[in-house]
C-alpha cells in the first residue's frame, strides 16, 4: 500500500541519497511521455519541498520542453538494495540556466560536471512511498564516465554551437538553448 505525504522526511532524504539512479518523467499536451534515467551525483534535496538535478547536453532537450509547456514532473528512486522500497516525488519544475539570474546560488549546491547545460528545480507537491517487492536487487558497479568524457574532449565553441541549436523538443516544443560551455571541474 502506497503512502503519501506534502514534504520530504529524513527518512525520504536518507533513502535519496543512498541511490545512484533516479527517473525522471514529463509530459506536455500532444507530445510523448519522456522517461530517462540519470546518473551521477546530480540530485539535491534543497528543502522539505523542493529539490533539484544537475542536467548535461545529451540527445535531446525533453524535460525542459515539457516543464516550460506544463511543468508536471515526477522523479522516481528505486531502492535495489534493502529495504525494498519505491519512493515517488510529484511536483512542478523548471529550467534554470547558467544565463539566469539565480544559477550562481543553485549551481553552488552541486558539483558541476562537464556537459552541465541546466539545473531543474522542482518544487515538491507530493511524495509518495510503495513496497518496491517486485523490484530485483542489484548491486551497483560504477559509474559509466562515457557522456562526461565526451563533453570533456569536446571543443566549447562546437558545443555552443550545437547547443545554439537545440531550441525545440522531438515534438517541436521550444526550449531555451544554454548561453555557454560548462567545463567542469
Amino acid at each position: 500500500m502506497a503512502d503519501f505525504s506534502d514534504t520530504l522526511d529524513d527518512k525520504h532524504v536518507a533513502m535519496i541519497e543512498k541511490q545512484p539512479v533516479f527517473f525522471v518523467a514529463t509530459a506536455a499536451e500532444d507530445a510523448r511521455i519522456n522517461l530517462s534515467p540519470k546518473g551521477y551525483d546530480a540530485f539535491r534535496v534543497l528543502n522539505p519541498t523542493q529539490v533539484a538535478y544537475l542536467d548535461l547536453g545529451g540527445s535531446g532537450n525533453e524535460t525542459h520542453a515539457h516543464l516550460a509547456a506544463d511543468g508536471r514532473i515526477t522523479i522516481m528512486f528505486c531502492n535495489f538494495d534493502r529495504p525494498a522500497l519505491i519512493l515517488r516525488i510529484y511536483g512542478k519544475g523548471r529550467a534554470v540556466l547558467p544565463q539566469d539570474e539565480e544559477w550562481k546560488e543553485l549551481a553552488s549546491h552541486f558539483t558541476l560536471l562537464p556537459g552541465t547545460r541546466q539545473i531543474f528545480v522542482i518544487d515538491v507537491e507530493s511524495v509518495q512511498t510503495s513496497c518496491g517487492w517486485g523490484v530485483p536487487f542489484m548491486e551497483y558497479k560504477d559509474e559509466r564516465m562515457t557522456l562526461q568524457k565526451a563533453h570533456k574532449q569536446s571543443d566549447p565553441a562546437e558545443w555552443e554551437a550545437k547547443m545554439a541549436t537545440r531550441t525545440q523538443s522531438i515534438d517541436g516544443l521550444p526550449t531555451r538553448a544554454t548561453d555557454r560551455y560548462i567545463a567542469g571541474e
